[in-house]
């Protein structure tokens, strides 16, 4: 079968396209069949224990691997009124943390007031940083800013050389990344006993699966330190996931049915069971509900009974929802698993 995914000017191919594309994978079964044999079927919510808020896909940089197809040309931004419907759904909860996400989510103009809101709350904040956003003009002060409200900081770092991460994340990326991780580990990010907590997330360059989690934190610790003299608490691998300009260049490279047929090789039951959509909730930029931040790229809505906008949040519907999965789904469930915090199992 020839594949074919065909772009739109600066975008990638619609979310029905690359639905199609997914679900004509020659290489691998139908993820819910494969459930249904390892009897995980249907993939039932657990309850809500991460408050996720894509704020749009808004970025200073163009990374290859995205999977939001984020960049500087694109305009879609959580407005301020969306943002406190966000405020008030969590007001009525006792969900204990807010995962903030993008596009680069401090360029949202009500970025640090989300951040305000849910620390005034007694929420926890995770802030889904590319680095290289905290030394943009208008953004100094930014990690000052985190720093204060005792935000935890999920840095994006592919890697501790500069050739794979430039690679990925576009010319001279990496020496604007040691920047802004040592300017972190000045207000204490990263430092043991600080609370100040920087993690680093790792995606692989390549078609194919993260290296042990625990192998490669050690290694970059040891090389990150000898180098350049940055500090860090936790490395969380994630593996790409076949939607966005990943699977553009999957296809575009040959690699897409060789990369499906390895991730669904790799399926592991104890990680399907330990997928982070089971106890996550992810609001899109424009108040849209989704089970995880990969089905909102595919416009995968949760389904019944959930709401299906921020403005009728209704924790004891959505608790009770069933997960809405497709193939790209094999990707959080291979291996060691995968999700925003690192492996799973």
């Amino acid at each position: 079968m020839a594949l074919t995914l065909v772009g739109r000017g600066s975008q990638l191919a619609s979310t029905r396209e690359q639905l199609r594309l997914l679900g004509a994978t020659a290489s691998c079964a139908p993820f819910h069949a494969r459930m249904r044999q390892a009897n995980l079927a249907p993939l039932q919510a657990t309850g809500i224990r991460v408050f996720q808020i894509n704020l749009g896909k808004f970025c200073n940089q163009t990374c290859r691997h995205c999977h939001v197809d984020a960049g500087p040309d694109r305009t879609e931004q959580m407005s301020e009124e969306t943002a406190r419907l966000c405020m008030r759904a969590l007001a009525a909860t006792d969900i204990p943390t807010v995962d903030i996400t993008g596009g680069a989510p401090e360029l949202n103009p009500n970025f640090r007031w989300l951040v305000e809101q849910s620390r005034s709350l007694g929420r926890h904040v995770m802030d889904r940083c590319n680095l290289s956003v905290l030394l943009l003009g208008p953004q100094r002060g930014v990690a000052e800013f985190l720093a204060h409200h005792r935000v935890e900081v999920v840095a994006s770092l592919p890697y501790f050389r500069p050739e794979q991460t430039d690679a990925q994340r576009g010319e001279k990326v990496f020496d604007r990344s040691i920047e802004a991780l040592r300017l972190l580990n000045q207000l204490g990010y990263g430092h043991e006993g600080s609370g100040l907590i920087l993690n680093l997330v790792h995606n692989p360059v390549g078609a194919f699966l993260p290296a042990r989690q625990d192998a490669l934190q050690a290694q970059f610790q040891r090389e990150l330190q000898r180098r350049h003299g940055v500090v860090f608490n936790r490395l969380y691998t994630i593996t790409n996931m076949p939607i966005g300009r990943f699977l553009q260049f999957l296809v575009e490279t040959g690699n897409y049915e060789g990369y499906m047929q390895r991730l669904a090789n790799a399926f592991n039951p104890d990680a399907a069971q330990a997928v982070m959509c089971r106890d996550t909730i992810s609001i899109g930029w424009d108040g849209t509900l989704y089970d995880c931040d990969f089905n909102q790229m595919l416009e995968l809505r949760v389904g019944e009974p959930a709401p299906a906008h921020v403005r009728d949040f209704d924790p004891a519907r959505l608790n009770a929802r069933r997960i809405v999965t497709a193939n790209h789904c094999y990707g959080c469930t291979a291996g060691a698993g995968s999700s925003c915090g690192g492996a799973t199992v």
